[in-house]
């Protein structure tokens, strides 16, 4: 239980002395960040009082929200909380919860109230100087601190230390037969020159597999990327965006091909979206309408216009797609139907 020196003062839940439990140290859900501000509130004495704007002061310390974000951490946690505190002299005092330990009984409150727009967890103290949690139901239960002397500060006055008392005096015993030897640990046998050059010849094939595929991607990527800039420049102006518009277009084409789409999608879906760089709403649009799970707007409920259709002649933006072969469009031919090839540099 801790003793309180100040209404408002944090309540540590530690020995007297100022440890780093070692689960909390290797407790790899903490970032360092938390790590680190948790250790600095534990070396705190009691009734200090944990302010962000103080904490974000001074050489080296990180920013009043950057302290904000670590003490949540440490809330969800189970390492910290905010108490709303009620005394049996009926005043009221807002204060802070520090553990050595995560505190299960913490995260399960932090649940239940650290998500609200008040997350503070209200605690009403006992007869005995302790607290319990009040919950929103009206039922109280336990505020996770220990109650084992080991964490309880020694008491100033241990008084006189008793006197040692005379061994009684016994009869010689026979002696005891030694223990049994403990069996020694077995080492662990390092592997063989083999079994390490096996190692590291799967190791390098699996990363040639991957850079293999990856620059399969890329080439499909740039393929469709210099078809359409050339097939734009032609049929919708010059480009004069930004100066990044290729990179992040060919960028989409390969998210795109990634995902399973083929090139003749990719070179279709851009025919569609009719943008030298289409955004992300536009281009995955476009997607959909070419792999029909998306029907595409027709205004008015008119059927869009086809130079094929009307005319008889292929529509002008009719050309070769990349990965598809290369035919003579049809009358009937609509311009997305087209197949073309990649143009010549």
């Amino acid at each position: 239980m801790s003793r309180l020196s100040s209404p408002s003062g944090v309540r540590v839940n530690r020995p007297y002395f100022v440890p780093v439990d070692s689960r909390t140290v290797r407790d790899t859900s903490l970032t360092y960040r938390a790590l680190g501000l948790l250790t600095y509130l534990l070396d705190q004495k009691e009734g200090w009082q944990v302010r962000s704007d103080q904490l974000s002061k001074g050489e080296g310390r990180e920013g009043r929200e950057a302290i904000r974000t670590a003490l949540r951490e440490l809330a969800r946690r189970g390492y910290y909380r905010l108490e709303r505190r009620r005394f049996r002299s009926g005043q009221c005092a807002m204060g802070t919860a520090v553990s050595v330990i995560p505190i299960e009984q913490w995260v399960k409150d932090y649940e239940v109230f650290g998500t609200g727009k008040n997350p503070a967890v209200p605690v009403v103290e006992q007869e005995d100087g302790s607290f319990l949690v009040e919950y929103p139901d009206g039922t109280f239960g336990s505020d996770g601190f220990t109650a084992d002397p080991a964490n309880e500060e020694p008491s100033a006055d241990l008084g006189p230390e008793p006197e040692e008392e005379p061994e009684p005096v016994t009869a010689p015993s026979k002696p005891e037969p030694p223990a049994p030897a403990k069996p020694a640990p077995k080492r662990r046998t390092r592997r063989t020159a083999e079994q390490k050059r096996a190692d590291d010849e799967a190791k390098a094939a699996e990363a040639e597999k991957k850079a293999a595929m990856k620059k399969a991607l890329d080439d499909a990527a740039e393929e469709v990327a210099k078809w359409w800039w050339a097939h734009a420049d032609r049929h919708l102006g010059a480009y004069v965006g930004q100066k990044k518009g290729y990179v992040a277009m060919r960028s989409q084409v390969r998210s795109a091909l990634e995902a399973g789409y083929t090139q003749k999608d990719c070179g279709r879906a851009l025919q569609t979206a009719e943008k030298h760089w289409p955004s992300a709403q536009q281009w995955q649009h476009a997607l959909g309408v070419v792999t029909k799970n998306i029907q595409p707007s027709q205004p008015f409920g008119r059927v869009a216009y086809s130079d094929a259709a009307t005319w008889g002649v292929p529509d002008k933006g009719s050309s070769s797609l990349p990965g598809a072969s290369q035919t003579t469009p049809s009358v009937d031919d609509d311009a997305d139907d087209a197949t073309f090839g990649v143009l010549p540099n």
